[in-house]
Parts: C-alpha cells; sequence; structure tokens
C-alpha cells in the first residue's frame, strides 16, 4: 500500500490531499485567492489528522510542479521539499498541464484537449494532447490570438481547460472550440503520482525546483511610497 501527500499551489485554487495506492482518501480545497503562503501547512497537517497519520506514515510526498504562479509554485515546492527532507520521504512532482488534461472525465468527446494556465493579460501556460492525454505539443507561454490552435481546430472538436481558458473564449471562435474552467486538483494529480512512484521517478530533494516556463518579473508600484 503507498500513501501518497499530494500539494497543488500553482493557481488560485489550493489543493492538498492524500491517496492510496492512486485513489485520494482525503482532499482540502481552497478557493480563495492567495491563501497558499498561510493554509498550506495547515491543510497538510489536517488531511494527515483527519486519517489519523503523521508525515513519517507516508510513502512519498507529491506536488504540482508548474508552469503556474511564480509565488505559488514556489510555497508549494517549498513545502513539499521541507517535509520530504523532514521525513525522509522520496519527493515526486507533476507537471500542472498535466494534472488539468487528467481531470477531463470526457475525454473521447475531444479529438485534443488544450489546458491552459491564465497567465498576464492573452498570455497562457498551455500544451496540447492527444484525447488519451499524451502530450503531442511541448509546453509553451502563449499570447492567445483569432487564429491560435488552428490546425487542431480544424482537425475536430477541442477543449480549452483551466483558468486560463475562459478568457479565450471570445477570441478563438470556432465552431470546434469549446472552453471549461477547471483547477488541478490534487484528486487528478493522485493516479500520476502513483505511476511516477511506481516508476520510481524521483526528484532530488536538495536540487528540485518548480518549472516556471518564464523568468520571474518584478512590478514596481506607480503608487507613492512616501
Amino acid at each position: 500500500m503507498a500513501r501518497i501527500l499530494l500539494i497543488d499551489t500553482s493557481t488560485a485554487v489550493l489543493s492538498v490531499g492524500l491517496s492510496v495506492d492512486g485513489i485520494v482518501v482525503e482532499e482540502r480545497i481552497l478557493t480563495e485567492a492567495r491563501q497558499q503562503a498561510s493554509r498550506t501547512a495547515p491543510l497538510v497537517k489536517e488531511v494527515l489528522d483527519a486519517q489519523g497519520i503523521g508525515v513519517k506514515d507516508c510513502d512519498a510526498v507529491c506536488v504540482g510542479s508548474g508552469p503556474g504562479s511564480y509565488t505559488g509554485l514556489r510555497v508549494g515546492v517549498s513545502t513539499a521539499k521541507g517535509l520530504a527532507f523532514g521525513a525522509h520521504l522520496p519527493l515526486l512532482s507533476v507537471g500542472t498541464l498535466d494534472i488539468l488534461a487528467a481531470g477531463v472525465e470526457d475525454k473521447e468527446s475531444f479529438r485534443y484537449i488544450v489546458p491552459m494556465i491564465d497567465a498576464r493579460r492573452m498570455e497562457v501556460y498551455t500544451a496540447v494532447y492527444s484525447s488519451a492525454c499524451e502530450k503531442i505539443a511541448p509546453i509553451r507561454a502563449l499570447v492567445v490570438e483569432e487564429n491560435s490552435f488552428a490546425d487542431e481546430l480544424s482537425a475536430g472538436p477541442v477543449l480549452f481547460v483551466g483558468d486560463g481558458a475562459l478568457k479565450c473564449e471570445a477570441v478563438i471562435r470556432h465552431e470546434n472550440a469549446h472552453f471549461r474552467e477547471a483547477a488541478p486538483l490534487v484528486r487528478n494529480m493522485a493516479a500520476l503520482a502513483q505511476r511516477a512512484f511506481d516508476a520510481g521517478q524521483f526528484e532530488d530533494v536538495a536540487y528540485f525546483e518548480p518549472f516556471y516556463l518564464k523568468d520571474f518579473v518584478a512590478t514596481v508600484s506607480k503608487k507613492n511610497l512616501w
């Protein structure tokens, strides 16, 4: 029996859970924005307490690796690394876009699945998956325009899914385009985490970093500081 502690903080939705042999047995979801820094660790404790176990009773820790929010990813990965190091557990990671694609229940209804993580303005972090959840185009940062994904749309129904999907609905106007808001929840991470665990695909706890895709750009407030 493999118990895996699951954490995803890559978007505005905070998701923490525990899986046993790839099935989620405990889950907590927080949709309030900017809660990752203050609520991730307490939610981990809540999940473990609900199952009557401690971190050391788990077999691994898995974290959503990105792309996504720079701050959110740092919180999630730092928390996961700290838990794994302190309890001497292996660390696993699952891509955020993989989690979104895996969460689509009616995959067979679409020729392609295009998960989208909201970036700035009309930019998204995205990739293209087959209906079997196989990644067939690399992850990229894309400024969405009218003709974006024209080849995929001409081939059949395409589902755009994620917190970046709905803002593209007014831009991508095609009869084969379908849009669905969703978050990368740990319930959809569980099977992917179990697969990585079974394959021994462990990360280096000391050196693992989130997949930011783009460099962090700090902004300066235009308001007077004095």
